[in-house]
């Protein structure tokens, strides 16, 4: 039997939610979990468990209180309204292709390309809706081909940051600043954080779970009741921890304190792959 909750059917958003979405006996869904679905227009199937050979959600009747999944961000653009009608025409609306994790928020089909003092990127996608002021976010390999190099910054925090030149179907607009590497950060909505025992402005330590089990030290927690529960990292980051979205990662200290996080035996590159010394 499992809990089924909006959190976890955010998170299936990337890779595809299933529809009709496939249930077993004895599964509940929240109320909330229930209108997402119903919203949009996507049923319930019965089925037995021998039915699902990969069930869309890994879910536990008691999930571990220390797990948060990840979702990777790849470079995109938040755009003003002024700046929308400027790179894509007077009265320009943004056009949602999909939904992202977090509530109301989407990838839309709009792209630009960012133009820096030694190449350009193309295709880069902006995200919806629009914000009060433009913001730009790459990472660090973006950085070298562009030719210019941001601070990390939680979202936002844009003061003293360089500027990039966007340019759109109908115009070009040249940003003083609003360039960013995003700082890695935790979305939590109120009861997903008292779940976890957090508070908005912690600091924690996430630890990757697989054959790299990087860790990643003074993670910053964002907690609002529009957020959904992830970990929000950048393809640098991802590919460094080989991370997907929709993994998990676990906490291992909240401000100082060591959690009961899972121990794992420190294997060789070689013990990893299956091989010893001795083969």
């Amino acid at each position: 039997m499992a809990l089924i909750t909006e959190t976890q059917l955010r998170a299936l958003l990337i890779k595809g939610l299933p529809n009709p979405f496939p249930v077993m006996e004895g599964d509940k869904l929240t109320p909330a979990a229930a209108d997402f679905l119903k919203e949009r227009g996507i049923p319930l199937r019965r089925v037995a468990p021998e039915q699902i050979s990969n069930p869309p959600l890994h879910l536990e009747a008691s999930p571990s209180p220390n797990l948060i999944p990840v979702g990777v961000s790849n470079r995109h653009v938040h755009l003003s309204l002024n700046h929308i009608e400027r790179l894509f025409g007077s009265e320009h609306k943004l056009t949602p292709l999909r939904e992202l994790s977090q509530k109301g928020q989407f990838a839309a089909k709009e792209t630009v390309t960012l133009q820096g003092p030694k190449g350009s990127i193309t295709d880069v996608r902006i995200l919806g809706p629009s914000r009060g002021e433009t913001q730009v976010e790459i990472s660090r390999t973006d950085g070298f081909e562009l030719g210019i190099h941001p601070p990390v910054r939680l979202s936002g925090k844009l003061a003293g940051t360089p500027g990039i030149t966007m340019i759109g179907p109908r115009g070009t607009i040249t940003l003083s600043q609003g360039l960013i590497i995003a700082q890695n950060h935790v979305h939590a909505s109120p009861e997903e954080a008292q779940q976890l025992q957090l508070k908005h402005g912690d600091r924690i330590m996430l630890q990757a779970m697989g054959k790299r089990p990087v860790i990643f030290a003074d993670v910053t927690v964002r907690v609002s009741p529009p957020f959904s529960l992830d970990f929000h990292i950048d393809r640098d980051e991802a590919n460094a921890a080989h991370l997907s979205s929709g993994d998990t990662v676990q906490i291992i200290r909240k401000n100082g304190v060591i959690a009961n996080a899972e121990r794992r035996p420190y294997l060789s590159g070689d013990q990893a792959d299956g091989r010893s010394d001795h083969s």
